[in-house]
């Protein structure tokens, strides 16, 4: 007898949901009226806002004030059911998911992973970096930062000592940008109330783009205000340059200069995160699944993708969609609206992307933004961009007690430049321990 996971038969339509990312929850709320059973698997049991991780990481805000239980979200939805459960391989030719619960049926799946980090073939850098995807990611290098000025109070030895105060982040996009500019902060206003004994004009924060300019995708003004502001608050920026490698000690650069640090920050780019048992044709490169119009996985009838994993290729954007909440929200609304239509015979409304812009902030009182409204375009920078910033993610933040948390922490860093609770709760990144590192000369 076959193992499957125990979900009630209501004798209607199922549609199985994987992953509870913008999209996927989207979705699930999209057919709240309609006359399906929706099932979400996920491995997690909360949804994580994960504009604000680097937040959580830089101790901005508090780890639950930015997640929020799938069950809590969805308690009034009564065709919905939740299934805590990692995913291990889909059968489409029989519509089974394998779960680690067992096994589950589908009429409709719906494959909504998101994407993780990628190290593009490099063992050495995902071993040793911290990537910023996940809550876990946010926390581990929250612990790491704290436990590295920690130690640097016990070692006198000069270059030991820079290795735990420097701080390399790889990759200038949004979440490089928000990262540099919070280190920044706490380095000016926060850490030295904490540690007294340390000076933090030692403390180098670098962040190195591959590229010419910061935040590609945005506009030039927007991309070299953001330069400009990075480095008046002292983040060293380095464009045009690669880290090849890095062992948890040494960064090395392709231009043959190296950074001595502990810790290095991944967020220099993301791959999708498909399901084993997908045929290989519908993968293209960056692991993402190609779809049509509808948002259909190519080659199947009944299998969908959206958010992050899918990739909608059309002349505007060939190579999809950005890998932003915004496509993945809207994706994800179309598409229950879509599978209410295919259910009764009606026909499709092919995917038309409505972009809104986008926006980065810097620090505080500091934030560019790039917007589109009523098919006008806006651009603006510094206060009033970081006012829009913080609003946008506020009122997008799930739950009331979460947004009214996030605003207090805000009010209460902003009045006081001080930020949430500084504590060291759960596991550090791991590095090659101080004893065993051997010396090493930083050129700069």
């Amino acid at each position: 007898m076959e193992n499957y996971a125990k979900i009630a038969n209501t004798g209607k339509y199922r549609v199985v949901i994987v992953g509870g990312g913008f999209a996927g929850i989207e979705l699930a709320k999209s057919l709240r009226d309609a006359d399906v059973q929706v099932v979400l698997i996920d491995k997690q049991n909360y949804h994580t806002f994960q504009p604000l991780l680097y937040q959580v990481a830089t101790a901005g805000v508090e780890a639950d004030s930015i997640v929020h239980p799938f069950r809590k979200i969805f308690a009034g939805q009564k065709n919905f059911y939740f299934r805590l459960a990692e995913v291990a391989h889909v059968d489409t030719e029989e519509q089974v998911v394998e779960t680690s619960i067992g096994l589950i049926k589908y009429d409709y799946l719906v494959i909504a992973t998101g994407a993780t980090a990628n190290f593009f073939g490099n063992e050495q850098m995902e071993q040793n970096a911290i990537s910023m995807k996940s809550l876990n990611d946010a926390t581990e290098l929250r612990n790491t930062i704290l436990y590295n000025f920690e130690q640097a109070l016990q070692t006198d030895e000069v270059e030991q000592h820079n290795s735990l105060l420097d701080y390399v982040i790889v990759g200038g996009g949004p979440t490089g940008v928000e990262l540099a500019g919070a280190l920044s902060e706490l380095r000016k206003h926060v850490l030295p109330k904490d540690y007294k004994e340390l000076n933090f004009k030692e403390m180098d924060i670098y962040l190195i783009q591959s590229g010419p300019q910061l935040l590609k995708g945005m506009s030039e003004e927007a991309s070299q205000k953001a330069l400009e502001y990075l480095e008046d608050f002292g983040v060293k920026v380095w464009l045009n340059r690669r880290v090849q490698s890095y062992d948890g000690y040494t960064a090395t650069l392709d231009t043959g200069e190296t950074l001595i640090t502990r810790t290095l920050i991944w967020a220099a780019g993301v791959t999708g995160n498909p399901i084993p048992g997908i045929r290989k044709e519908s993968l293209l490169r960056g692991n993402q699944l190609k779809v049509d119009v509808y948002n259909r996985v190519d080659g199947y009838d009944n299998v969908f993708a959206i958010g992050d994993i899918a990739a909608m290729l059309t002349e505007e954007h060939p190579r999809g969609y950005p890998m932003l909440a915004q496509p993945a929200l809207q994706q994800g609304r179309l598409l229950g609206k879509n599978l209410k239509s295919l259910i009764v015979g009606k026909p499709l409304e092919p995917f038309e992307y409505d972009d809104k812009g986008s926006m980065a902030t810097v620090g505080r009182n500091h934030a560019v933004a790039d917007l589109k409204l009523l098919n006008k375009e806006y651009k603006t920078q510094g206060f009033f961009a970081w006012l829009i910033w913080m609003f946008i993610h506020l009122i997008s933040v799930v739950g009331f007690r979460n947004r009214l948390v996030v605003l207090m922490n805000w009010m209460w860093s902003y009045f006081t430049y001080d930020t949430g609770n500084r504590l060291i709760v759960g596991r550090k990144h791991v590095n090659i321990p101080m004893e065993e590192t051997v010396s090493h000369k930083t050129m700069e």
